[in-house]
């Protein structure tokens, strides 16, 4: 597979994490790379035992997007990261939307290599960490034909209410998500404001829908 395709899987896997749920207590208790270990090795298990998930269901992904999860990603960091310095110009509502388009962006864009999971492995490497961190780097690495992929993911501890540690970044082989958009977002911003954005957004999930 090519690198494009590896981004597109190794996505595809962040994009489904937690799909088998776990209760508040056991997610501010977990650390950051057991949670990951655990996701992933469940979510392969999953991919491999659905097949309209294989198949690319959009419909279906959105959903477990939706209810499993969310709870695990810092997804309004994760867009703000990407929208970048216009992201203190949107309204409360202007900032929905772009959550909104930018969470049916990846999961049409990377549907699709769902299919592309065989015999893959993942081995999450030793974590780098202190005990009082609250934002880790834990590594890991798919293994299956060819070479390994790496896949990095970027961990915030959050206190109180939901308290356990989100996703707000990953990294593909080298490539961050949020810095990969960062640019293309703000160049559409700078031309046509946030609404030209929202409305780039719109116009690029109707057109995947359609392929779809």
């Amino acid at each position: 597979m090519k690198r494009r395709v590896f981004g597109q899987w190794a996505a595809s896997l962040w994009l489904l994490m937690g799909m088998l749920g776990m209760s508040a207590a056991s997610a501010a208790d977990e650390a950051p790379d057991a949670l990951v270990r655990r996701l992933s090795t469940d979510v392969l298990a999953a991919i491999k035992a659905d097949a309209a998930i294989q198949a690319g269901d959009s419909t279906k992904i959105v959903k477990l997007v939706d209810t499993q999860v969310m709870p695990h990603v810092n997804f309004a960091r994760m867009t703000a990261s990407a929208v970048g310095p216009g992201w203190r110009q949107a309204t409360a509502e202007q900032k929905q939307r772009l959550q909104d388009e930018f969470k049916i962006l990846l999961v049409h864009s990377y549907a699709g290599a769902l299919g592309q999971v065989g015999d893959q492995s993942i081995t999450v490497k030793p974590l780098r960490a202190a005990a009082d961190d609250s934002d880790v780097l834990v590594r890991t690495e798919i293994r299956g034909h060819g070479d390994p992929i790496q896949l990095d993911y970027r961990l915030e501890k959050t206190p109180g209410q939901g308290a356990g540690w989100k996703i707000y970044n990953f990294n593909v082989m080298g490539v961050w998500l949020v810095q990969n958009y960062l640019s293309q977002f703000s160049q559409e911003i700078n031309a046509k404001g946030v609404d030209g954005l929202i409305a780039k957004l719109s116009a690029l999930n109707k057109s995947n829908a359609k392929k779809g």
